[in-house]
């Protein structure tokens, strides 16, 4: 009988995570032994409560675990209590310039609050009673060092936002922290360039063992940012480094989150769901596969089982393709042989091949909630 069970053996990584120290950020843990967040941050005024909450739920259903919202003004401010109680995933309160906004938010009920050193008013001398504040509460922080907004002095003395003036800051800015014996921070230091980015954090992970925010910011429109976010996410995940990220996109925000969970996937840092392998096309392909692909992947939108699909279009790599995936087509001569699990279940008119795929698909998924739902009543009881 074909296995359509899920894997027994967790699928390898590139290396092990670096040790860093856990923290939460409302029900979220980030850091130390906790799986790699995705966050993402509103685009809406946040005074418009029900418009962010709006947009907060669909990044909650699109799989985001955290979410950021601006607090530039005190009308945002006031809305904050409101949402924070609504959301469904944890709000960070984003605050730049304000202090006041800060204990703002805290008082609300917010999961974090990001602060930024390099623009907020005489942050220095804020510090000891931020700390208190956010103890007392059980609030949780991040420290965002930006290329944007570094402190003036760090400018003058490097010239420009390098690694190292990234890393300086971030250091300092910790110690004064540490100095108040507050630790639940997490720290990230952005750049618009990914290897200056990547660069910063290498340097910072060395330094000590804060939970690290991964980010490229002002990363550009979806295609260029998706790049920039995926060379620089993949790099430092890959050897370790990242407790939570934010893919930055100027695109909806939805589109961030699946950016973040798709490269956190690659990486077998997420359960990978519905992946579909299909072959670039060339001289060789007998069929079209571009609109294979296209309308198999449309019409498995949604799919939340771990499912690889291979839609191949030849006879060279396809059989081999699409013996390795859970379900797969090789196409050729009008017609396609269908796989499950490595064996050849049918072969049917090349018409045929997306609305089989799709129903073997929901198949397979059915056969796999089936065993995930059986697993889960054997560990109750």
């Amino acid at each position: 009988m074909t296995d359509l069970g899920l894997p027994a053996m967790p699928p390898p990584v590139l290396a092990p995570r670096r040790k860093s120290r856990k923290i939460k950020v409302g029900t979220v843990d980030v850091g130390g032994d906790a799986p790699v967040s995705v966050q993402s941050m509103t685009t809406t005024l946040t005074s418009d409560v029900n418009s962010t909450l709006q947009q907060i739920a669909e990044l909650t259903a699109a799989g985001c675990d955290i979410v950021r919202v601006a607090c530039p003004s005190q009308d945002d401010a006031d809305a904050l209590p409101e949402i924070a109680q609504h959301s469904q995933i944890p709000v960070i309160a984003d605050i730049h310039f304000q202090p006041k906004y800060v204990f703002a938010a805290i008082d609300a009920g917010c999961a974090a609050v990001r602060v930024n050193p390099g623009n907020i008013r005489k942050f220095d001398d804020q510090v000891g009673a931020i700390a208190k504040a956010a103890a007392d509460a059980g609030v949780s922080l991040r420290i965002g060092v930006n290329a944007g907004s570094l402190d003036k002095r760090l400018l003058e003395k490097y010239g420009k936002a390098t690694p190292e003036a990234l890393v300086e800051s971030a250091v300092w800015e910790a110690s004064l922290f540490e100095e108040h014996d507050f630790h639940d921070f997490k720290i990230s230091v952005k750049h618009n360039d990914p290897v200056v980015m990547v660069q910063a954090y290498e340097m910072l992970a060395e330094r000590g063992d804060w939970p690290l925010h991964l980010g490229v910011t002002e990363a550009g429109p979806a295609f260029q940012g998706t790049i920039k976010s995926s060379v620089a996410f993949g790099h430092l995940l890959a050897k370790g480094i990242g407790d939570t990220i934010r893919v930055s996109l100027s695109a909806p925000p939805v589109e961030e989150v699946k950016v973040g969970l798709q490269i956190l996937q690659s990486l077998n840092l997420r359960e990978r769901k519905l992946e579909i392998v299909s072959c670039p096309s060339c001289g060789r392909a007998q069929v079209d596969v571009y609109t294979l692909a296209e309308e198999v992947t449309a019409g498995l939108d949604g799919l939340e089982v771990p499912l690889r699909v291979a839609v191949m279009g030849c006879v060279v790599n396809g059989p081999g393709e699409a013996r390795e995936a859970d379900l797969g087509v090789a196409s050729g001569n009008g017609k396609g042989q269908i796989f499950v699990k490595g064996e050849v279940i049918k072969t049917v008119p090349e018409s045929k091949i997306v609305e089989t795929l799709i129903a073997e698909a929901m198949r397979i998924a059915e056969g796999m909630e089936t065993t995930e739902g059986a697993s889960a009543e054997v560990s109750v009881s």
